[in-house]
């Protein structure tokens, strides 16, 4: 027999018509009401835990870091195989990437949703809460940190974006690719990560921004990120890593006054590199004091560092992995 943890959270996959408005309304249902419907294995228990009845654009890291406290209360005193968190898939890559880093359990911690809400015709609401409790209780998940399951595939919560804003292939790792399947209820894992990351959280989260680059971009934004007092920032380049010229007293000024500032591409794969010497390129704000985000995507980069500034960790080598 095993024993599975399912932490809802709310979003799509607990949403029901608001009947008012006659739109969805976030997070109504309770984990309790939705794993009914989800067909799971007589040999598998699942005990559900109703944390949040949320939309996902309104979880924040407080709300993520109670989540994280609720696992090792549960953990201290009770035996799991694997531990399920469903939420609303707007946040779900950030929120699982972050979860990701600030623990270190050797159980898999498995992140789904849906792209449908449960009442709505080919819901993918009850399967993939489904295939996630499968997945949560494979032993070739152990010591891979927090992966999510999506319409039958396991993706690594380092590498997967939201690909799609309504279709039930919602989820992609682009140019890494997903650790493997869920097929008529087996779990098939076919690769994983050759490294484990943990970040031990030591004070509050500070606050980091991003900002993107585009033709004819100005330090404005960047300014104002100054003003706003962030301790970090994110500059979603273009290409290799480029910003324009225009963007670099800022972002100087973001260096001088301690601001560690990130570098990373808005390409969808590959990643940043001092290729080019010119004013604004990679190797021009390398030469500054940027850190190279290597193949991280700005909000992944953002979470990378944000933990790492409360980690008080050596950012110098923080993007290395």
């Amino acid at each position: 027999m095993k024993k599975v943890l399912m932490l809802a959270t709310g979003g799509t996959i607990a949403s029901d018509t608001n009947e008012k408005s006659g739109k969805l309304a976030s997070g109504v249902l309770t984990g309790e009401e939705i794993i009914e419907k989800c067909d799971i294995p007589a040999d598998i228990e699942v005990k559900v835990d109703s944390f949040f009845q949320k939309a996902s654009m309104h979880l924040n890291f407080s709300d993520l870091i109670k989540i994280k406290e609720e696992l090792d209360n549960y953990l201290n005193t009770d035996d799991f195989d694997g531990i399920v968190i469903t939420q609303g898939t707007d946040t779900l890559e950030e929120a699982s990437y972050f979860m990701h880093l600030i623990s270190n359990y050797s159980i898999p911690i498995v992140f789904t949703g849906s792209q449908r809400s449960p009442q709505e015709v080919g819901t993918d609401s009850f399967i993939n809460i489904k295939n996630a409790i499968l997945a949560a209780c494979s032993e070739d998940l152990k010591d891979v940190g927090v992966t999510v399951v999506f319409n039958e595939r396991i993706f690594h919560s380092r590498y997967v974006r939201k690909e799609h804003a309504s279709n039930i292939q919602g989820f992609n790792a682009f140019g890494y690719g997903y650790l493997g399947i869920i097929d008529n209820n087996n779990v098939r894992v076919f690769q994983k990560p050759n490294y484990r990351e943990y970040l031990e959280l030591k004070r509050e989260l500070p606050a980091v921004d991003i900002i993107k680059v585009y033709m004819e971009a100005d330090g404005k934004y960047i300014q104002a990120a100054i003003n706003s007092g962030v301790k970090g920032l994110v500059l979603e380049g273009v290409g290799r890593g480029q910003v324009s010229q225009a963007m670099m007293p800022a972002i100087k000024e973001c260096i001088r006054q301690g601001i560690a500032v990130v570098i990373t591409t808005s390409a969808v794969e590959g990643e940043v590199y001092p290729t080019y010497d010119y004013e604004g390129s990679t190797y021009d704000l390398m030469e500054n004091g940027v850190l190279l985000g290597k193949d991280y995507d700005s909000k992944k980069a953002r979470i990378k560092l944000l933990v790492g500034l409360a980690s008080n960790v050596e950012l110098e080598h923080l993007f290395d992995v």
